[in-house]
Protein backbone atom coordinates (compact mmCIF):
# COMPACT_ATOMS: atom_id res chain seq x y z
CA UNK A 1 0.00 0.00 0.00
CA UNK A 2 1.21 3.45 -1.23
CA UNK A 3 1.82 5.94 2.09
CA UNK A 4 -0.45 8.44 0.19
CA UNK A 5 -3.40 5.80 0.58
CA UNK A 6 -2.82 5.17 4.60
CA UNK A 7 -2.82 9.31 5.30
CA UNK A 8 -6.38 9.17 4.15
CA UNK A 9 -8.54 11.40 6.74
CA UNK A 10 -10.95 8.24 7.37
CA UNK A 11 -7.34 5.93 8.17
CA UNK A 12 -5.82 8.61 10.30
CA UNK A 13 -9.15 9.39 12.32
CA UNK A 14 -9.50 5.41 12.53
CA UNK A 15 -5.92 4.88 14.22
CA UNK A 16 -6.53 7.55 16.33
CA UNK A 17 -9.64 6.30 17.70
CA UNK A 18 -8.48 2.61 17.85
CA UNK A 19 -5.42 4.27 20.03
CA UNK A 20 -8.03 5.93 22.28
CA UNK A 21 -9.56 2.79 22.67
CA UNK A 22 -6.30 0.84 23.46
CA UNK A 23 -5.02 3.37 25.80
CA UNK A 24 -8.60 3.29 27.67
CA UNK A 25 -8.40 -0.70 27.83
CA UNK A 26 -4.51 -1.23 28.59
CA UNK A 27 -3.26 -0.94 31.45
CA UNK A 28 0.52 -0.79 31.33
CA UNK A 29 2.70 -3.32 32.99
CA UNK A 30 4.70 -1.55 35.38
CA UNK A 31 8.00 -3.60 34.68
CA UNK A 32 11.00 -2.93 36.68
CA UNK A 33 14.10 -2.71 34.50
CA UNK A 34 17.51 -3.18 36.33
CA UNK A 35 19.96 -0.31 35.22
CA UNK A 36 22.19 -1.94 33.11
CA UNK A 37 19.53 -2.74 30.73
CA UNK A 38 18.40 0.70 30.66
CA UNK A 39 22.09 1.71 30.10
CA UNK A 40 22.27 -0.58 26.94
CA UNK A 41 19.37 1.51 25.61
CA UNK A 42 20.40 5.25 26.15
CA UNK A 43 21.96 7.35 23.51
CA UNK A 44 24.46 9.57 25.70
CA UNK A 45 23.68 12.92 24.39
CA UNK A 46 25.37 16.12 24.32
CA UNK A 47 24.24 18.98 21.84
CA UNK A 48 24.88 22.17 23.32
CA UNK A 49 26.11 24.60 21.12
CA UNK A 50 28.78 25.57 24.14
CA UNK A 51 29.69 21.72 24.31
CA UNK A 52 34.10 21.73 23.98
CA UNK A 53 36.05 19.33 23.22
CA UNK A 54 37.18 17.69 26.71
CA UNK A 55 33.52 17.40 27.36
CA UNK A 56 33.20 15.21 24.21
CA UNK A 57 35.63 12.94 25.38
CA UNK A 58 34.40 13.20 29.25
CA UNK A 59 31.12 12.26 27.57
CA UNK A 60 32.47 8.84 25.17
CA UNK A 61 34.81 8.07 28.34
CA UNK A 62 30.90 7.78 30.66
CA UNK A 63 29.29 6.04 27.37
CA UNK A 64 32.05 3.57 27.22
CA UNK A 65 32.23 3.27 31.33
CA UNK A 66 28.39 2.60 31.80
CA UNK A 67 28.05 0.75 28.30
CA UNK A 68 25.49 3.19 26.61
CA UNK A 69 24.33 2.22 23.39
CA UNK A 70 25.86 5.38 21.76
CA UNK A 71 27.23 9.02 22.10
CA UNK A 72 25.11 11.71 20.17
CA UNK A 73 26.75 14.91 19.37
CA UNK A 74 26.69 16.95 16.66
CA UNK A 75 28.65 16.53 13.17
CA UNK A 76 31.89 18.58 14.46
CA UNK A 77 32.20 16.42 17.01
CA UNK A 78 32.03 12.57 15.14
CA UNK A 79 35.32 11.93 14.11
CA UNK A 80 36.55 13.18 17.57
CA UNK A 81 33.87 10.49 18.80
CA UNK A 82 34.51 7.70 16.72
CA UNK A 83 38.64 7.93 17.59
CA UNK A 84 37.74 7.12 21.24
CA UNK A 85 35.01 4.84 21.29
CA UNK A 86 36.18 2.93 17.89
CA UNK A 87 37.49 -0.16 20.52
CA UNK A 88 34.28 -0.62 22.24
CA UNK A 89 30.72 -0.90 21.43
CA UNK A 90 29.87 1.79 22.12
CA UNK A 91 28.52 3.78 18.57
CA UNK A 92 28.33 7.09 17.28
CA UNK A 93 25.31 8.67 16.64
CA UNK A 94 24.85 11.96 15.32
CA UNK A 95 22.13 14.68 14.41
CA UNK A 96 20.93 15.73 10.54
CA UNK A 97 19.21 19.11 10.00
CA UNK A 98 19.36 19.70 13.89
CA UNK A 99 17.63 20.69 15.34
CA UNK A 100 14.82 22.50 12.91
CA UNK A 101 14.71 20.32 10.26
CA UNK A 102 14.22 22.94 8.05
CA UNK A 103 16.97 22.72 6.21
CA UNK A 104 17.07 22.17 2.20
CA UNK A 105 16.90 17.56 1.32
CA UNK A 106 20.56 18.01 -0.54
CA UNK A 107 21.79 19.95 3.05
CA UNK A 108 20.51 17.29 4.94
CA UNK A 109 22.15 14.39 2.25
CA UNK A 110 25.64 16.38 2.52
CA UNK A 111 25.35 16.83 5.89
CA UNK A 112 24.37 12.91 6.38
CA UNK A 113 27.31 11.79 4.17
CA UNK A 114 30.52 13.59 5.74
CA UNK A 115 29.30 12.14 8.87
CA UNK A 116 29.04 8.61 7.90
CA UNK A 117 32.45 9.40 6.24
CA UNK A 118 34.16 10.70 9.27
CA UNK A 119 32.52 7.74 11.66
CA UNK A 120 28.75 7.87 12.13
CA UNK A 121 26.69 4.70 12.59
CA UNK A 122 23.50 6.27 13.40
CA UNK A 123 21.61 9.23 11.90
CA UNK A 124 18.94 11.14 13.62
CA UNK A 125 17.40 13.38 11.07
CA UNK A 126 14.75 16.22 12.06
CA UNK A 127 11.57 16.05 9.66
CA UNK A 128 10.31 19.47 7.82
CA UNK A 129 7.56 20.40 10.20
CA UNK A 130 6.49 23.19 8.45
CA UNK A 131 6.26 21.09 5.34
CA UNK A 132 4.05 18.71 7.41
CA UNK A 133 2.00 20.98 8.90
CA UNK A 134 1.27 22.51 5.32
CA UNK A 135 0.24 19.11 4.08
CA UNK A 136 3.37 18.54 1.74
CA UNK A 137 3.45 15.03 2.52
CA UNK A 138 5.36 14.13 -0.63
CA UNK A 139 8.10 16.51 0.43
CA UNK A 140 8.41 14.61 3.70
CA UNK A 141 8.21 11.66 2.47
CA UNK A 142 11.34 12.60 -0.02
CA UNK A 143 13.19 14.21 2.73
CA UNK A 144 12.83 11.11 4.80
CA UNK A 145 13.39 8.66 2.33
CA UNK A 146 16.83 10.35 1.11
CA UNK A 147 18.41 10.09 4.72
CA UNK A 148 17.24 6.85 5.27
CA UNK A 149 18.48 5.32 2.03
CA UNK A 150 21.53 7.02 2.54
CA UNK A 151 21.95 5.00 5.91
CA UNK A 152 20.72 1.61 4.45
CA UNK A 153 23.43 2.38 2.02
CA UNK A 154 26.06 2.29 4.69
CA UNK A 155 24.49 -0.13 7.16
CA UNK A 156 23.95 2.46 9.23
CA UNK A 157 20.86 3.41 12.11
CA UNK A 158 18.00 5.89 10.62
CA UNK A 159 16.20 7.06 13.28
CA UNK A 160 13.49 10.26 11.89
CA UNK A 161 12.67 13.21 14.66
CA UNK A 162 8.83 14.26 14.24
CA UNK A 163 9.29 16.43 17.71
CA UNK A 164 6.18 15.85 18.90
CA UNK A 165 5.35 18.82 20.81
CA UNK A 166 4.75 20.76 17.88
CA UNK A 167 1.94 18.44 16.10
CA UNK A 168 -1.09 17.61 17.03
CA UNK A 169 -1.81 13.96 17.20
CA UNK A 170 -3.34 13.11 13.69
CA UNK A 171 0.47 15.04 12.32
CA UNK A 172 2.35 12.67 15.02
CA UNK A 173 0.47 9.48 13.53
CA UNK A 174 1.41 11.56 9.45
CA UNK A 175 5.00 11.30 10.34
CA UNK A 176 4.93 8.07 12.17
CA UNK A 177 3.26 6.52 9.11
CA UNK A 178 5.72 8.64 6.43
CA UNK A 179 8.63 7.11 8.48
CA UNK A 180 7.08 4.38 8.06
CA UNK A 181 6.76 3.68 4.35
CA UNK A 182 10.27 5.30 4.54
CA UNK A 183 12.26 2.16 5.51
CA UNK A 184 13.32 4.16 8.68
CA UNK A 185 14.29 2.22 12.03
CA UNK A 186 13.20 4.43 14.15
CA UNK A 187 10.66 7.38 15.38
CA UNK A 188 12.00 9.52 17.79
CA UNK A 189 9.86 12.36 19.74
CA UNK A 190 12.04 15.23 19.91
CA UNK A 191 14.88 17.38 19.69
CA UNK A 192 15.09 18.54 23.01
CA UNK A 193 15.42 22.35 21.77
CA UNK A 194 11.73 23.07 21.24
CA UNK A 195 9.39 23.47 24.14
CA UNK A 196 8.53 19.99 24.91
CA UNK A 197 10.14 16.38 25.34
CA UNK A 198 9.06 13.09 25.13
CA UNK A 199 5.75 12.03 27.30
CA UNK A 200 4.00 8.38 27.71
CA UNK A 201 1.02 9.45 25.91
CA UNK A 202 3.43 10.41 22.19
CA UNK A 203 5.80 7.30 23.13
CA UNK A 204 2.74 5.25 23.26
CA UNK A 205 1.16 6.80 19.96
CA UNK A 206 4.04 6.58 18.21
CA UNK A 207 4.56 2.56 18.97
CA UNK A 208 0.82 1.77 18.45
CA UNK A 209 1.24 3.44 14.99
CA UNK A 210 4.41 1.89 13.68
CA UNK A 211 4.16 -1.78 15.89
CA UNK A 212 6.84 -3.78 15.21
CA UNK A 213 8.36 -2.56 11.98
CA UNK A 214 10.20 -0.16 13.49
CA UNK A 215 11.16 1.14 17.47
CA UNK A 216 10.22 4.58 19.34
CA UNK A 217 13.32 6.46 20.77
CA UNK A 218 12.10 8.88 23.27
CA UNK A 219 14.03 12.03 24.12
CA UNK A 220 13.52 15.42 25.82
CA UNK A 221 13.07 15.67 29.80
CA UNK A 222 14.20 12.32 30.32
CA UNK A 223 15.78 12.82 33.44
CA UNK A 224 15.90 9.92 35.74
CA UNK A 225 15.07 6.29 36.44
CA UNK A 226 11.60 6.44 37.17
CA UNK A 227 11.36 8.35 33.54
CA UNK A 228 13.19 5.94 32.26
CA UNK A 229 11.39 2.98 33.30
CA UNK A 230 7.85 4.67 32.08
CA UNK A 231 9.23 5.79 28.42
CA UNK A 232 10.14 1.77 28.20
CA UNK A 233 7.07 0.52 29.53
CA UNK A 234 5.13 2.99 27.07
CA UNK A 235 7.00 1.34 24.38
CA UNK A 236 10.69 3.02 23.58
CA UNK A 237 13.35 1.07 22.93
CA UNK A 238 16.13 3.78 23.02
CA UNK A 239 16.36 6.74 25.21
CA UNK A 240 17.78 10.16 24.43
CA UNK A 241 19.26 11.92 27.31
CA UNK A 242 22.12 14.17 28.85
CA UNK A 243 21.49 13.03 31.95
CA UNK A 244 22.12 9.07 31.39
CA UNK A 245 24.82 8.73 34.30
CA UNK A 246 22.40 10.33 36.84
CA UNK A 247 20.02 7.67 35.59
CA UNK A 248 21.52 4.62 36.19
CA UNK A 249 23.03 6.35 39.25
CA UNK A 250 19.23 6.81 40.57
CA UNK A 251 19.74 10.48 40.64
CA UNK A 252 17.09 13.13 38.50
CA UNK A 253 18.82 15.60 36.45
CA UNK A 254 17.36 19.40 35.47
CA UNK A 255 18.69 18.96 32.29
CA UNK A 256 16.24 19.88 29.69
CA UNK A 257 17.55 16.73 27.43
Amino acid sequence: MSWKNLITNENINKIINDFLEFEKSNKVTENKITVNKIAEMIDHTLLKPEATSEEIKQLCEEAMKYNFASVCVNPSFVDTCFDIVKSSNVKVCTVIGFPLGATTTGSKIFEAEEAVKNGAEELDMVINVGRLKDKNYNYVFNDIKAIVDLAKNHLCVSKVIIETCLLSDEEKVIACLLSKEAGADFVKTSTGFSKGGATVHDVSLMKFVVGDKMQVKASGGVRSYEDAVAMINAGATRLGASAGVKIISGQKSESSY
